[in-house]
């Protein structure tokens, strides 16, 4: 019973994990919570266009050569979209 009641806890902790910010330093892009506490981060790619491409309260956008990856709040990718 408190097994289950802390797996219950620590899941609802990481449901509620909101993107605040995401910034690209160097070759990474680190992901912030609405207090400012990192709580992710994922490679940015080293070419031309590569890089952070936008972020949204559950989402982050990264161009890595010829696709744009989707993680989550995490850095856990989420999916892969060909870049236009």
């Amino acid at each position: 019973m408190l097994i289950q009641i802390k797996a219950i806890l620590r899941k609802k902790r990481f449901e509620e994990m909101v993107i605040g910010n995401a910034v690209q330093r160097g070759s990474f892009v680190y992901i912030y919570d609405e207090k400012g506490r990192q709580i992710g981060s994922v490679p940015a790619g080293s070419g031309k266009d590569d890089g952070l491409k936008g972020y949204t309260s559950s989402t982050v956008n990264v161009r890595r050569g010829s696709f744009i990856y989707t993680h989550d709040e995490r850095g856990h990718q989420i999916s892969a979209t060909p870049a236009r």
